[in-house]
């Protein structure tokens, strides 16, 4: 059977790449599609090279522009992970995606949910560095967060 290629955030798959060592395992993506799919991990964070575990990132500044900030350090990592953004797409392209599934939240692959930190204290939702950039390099692709596979009540 030919499995269809589908990106996805390492995390979801049970690598504890989380900044704090841990992961999001979903055994229905793993185990169950898993048949079905091929999947391509990725993480932005550990594939730009970032420790684990490492320091808690947010977003912050404006939507148009986005920075990658270390909540603690206010390091300003945004640089080193563009730049690796960068030569991930190209890579990401030579393996003909059918589409992406992204974790929820995260500031670097949240679609449409990651908090950006505006100042003065207001939050708004926005899509992560990684997430906002595969968007728009493949535009036709179906993407999805991980919490939209699941009907909450």
């Amino acid at each position: 059977m030919v499995k269809i290629k589908i990106g996805i955030s390492a995390c979801l798959l049970g690598y504890s790449f989380r900044y704090d060592g841990g992961h999001w395992l979903d055994r229905v993506l793993k185990d169950c599609l898993g048949r079905y799919i091929q999947w391509i991990p990725v993480c932005p964070e550990v594939e730009a090279g970032f420790p684990l575990p490492r320091e808690p990132m947010v977003l912050s500044g404006n939507s148009d522009s986005p920075r990658l900030i270390g909540r603690y350090s206010k390091a300003d990592m945004t640089d080193r992970l563009v730049s690796w953004i960068d030569l991930k797409l190209q890579e990401l392209q030579r393996e003909d995606l059918s589409g992406f599934i992204f974790k929820s939240s995260s500031p670097s692959c949240g679609l449409e949910d990651a908090k950006l930190y505006k100042g003065e204290g207001e939050i708004i939702r926005v899509s992560g560095l990684f997430a906002q950039a595969f968007q728009r390099r493949f535009p036709w692709a179906p993407v999805l967060r991980s919490k939209d596979l699941y009907i909450h009540s």
